[in-house]
């Protein structure tokens, strides 16, 4: 092959009480991305199409997560990155996993795949290190594995997958503002209670056991974070009113979808999903903000070819 076309999905991190190792996989939002091989050596960005990115390789996650891949492989030819960013940076649910996932997962497979998967996630957590000034993977690991995954350990690196139950939905509500990821870890307290470290392990170990063993409702009573939402929670509009209104139409449960400001609920079903749709868009209606309601199921596969 001299060129490929990925899809690269979004994804949520922490999942409430999984603070920077829990990760799902979305379905239907995501980038694309077309990279190719060139005759020139190294790595360019000919097209950034879509939330005015830079085309320079040092500036932009995509190229960042490139770059660490292309000299590590050194090939005698080069690479070209289209990119149509469809996932708004800053928006919570994995914009700058998805970039770069999609461009070191496109390059590995125009090389004959030399590298395995730990090895693509550690490429693209140099990318997500320029957006949120640390290396983590709770959202690079979903969005390369899909489904849901647990950041074991980083070094050295270990991800295990988590099965999840067939009816398990998400519903994704972003506001039109943007929460950087580096402001909102700056947010957080440096020590935090151990009576709320404990009951936040419990709820991580219990939701763990609730996704191996299709429990619907100990999911739900596992989504409470004591760690991050509390200091997080503040800077999204309405974020109480519209985790009651999913509560009411039906929700598992509700919480910050990575940094914010989206905010994600789990349910069983999509008649329930839509149901939370439809009532937290009537609260969003009535303050008059820009947003966006998505519905998706877990997406098992994560990034994929087009």
């Amino acid at each position: 092959m001299e060129e490929i076309k990925v899809f690269s999905p979004a994804t949520v991190a922490n999942v409430a009480c999984g603070f920077d190792v829990l990760g799902f996989c979305l379905d239907g939002i995501g980038d694309e991305m077309i990279i190719r091989k060139s005759k020139d050596k190294g790595v360019r960005i000919t097209v950034s199409d879509g939330y005015d990115l830079p085309l320079d390789i040092d500036k932009n996650i995509a190229g960042v997560s490139a770059k660490a891949l292309y000299e590590k492989a050194n090939p005698d030819f080069g690479f070209e990155l289209e990119i149509y960013k469809r996932i708004k940076p800053g928006s919570g649910i994995g914009s700058s996993a998805a970039s770069a996932v999609g461009s070191v997962f496109g390059m590995n497979q125009l090389l004959g795949k030399p590298f395995n998967q730990n090895e693509l996630i550690e490429f693209a957590m140099k990318g997500e290190a320029l957006a949120s000034a640390a290396e983590h993977a709770d959202n690079i690991a979903p969005a390369l594995l899909g489904g849901f995954t647990l950041v074991k350990n980083l070094n050295p690196l270990r991800i295990l997958q988590i099965p999840s139950p067939e009816d398990l939905y998400a519903v994704i509500v972003h506001q039109q503002i943007e929460i950087k990821t580096s402001e909102a870890r700056s947010v957080l307290p440096a020590q935090i209670k151990l009576k709320d470290a404990t009951t936040q392990w419990a709820n991580l170990g219990s939701l763990i056991h609730a996704l191996h063993t299709n429990d619907y409702a100990l999911i739900g009573e596992c989504l409470e974070d004591v760690v991050a939402e509390p200091y997080r929670s503040k800077v999204i509009p309405a974020y109480e009113i519209l985790k009651k209104a999913a509560k009411t139409a039906g929700a598992l449960g509700t919480s910050i979808s990575g940094s914010g400001p989206s905010i994600f609920s789990l349910c069983q079903g999509i008649d329930i999903a839509k149901e939370i749709s439809s009532t937290q868009k009537k609260v969003l209606n009535s303050m008059d903000v820009s947003f966006e309601v998505y519905i998706s199921k877990i997406n098992t596969k994560g990034v994929s070819i087009l």
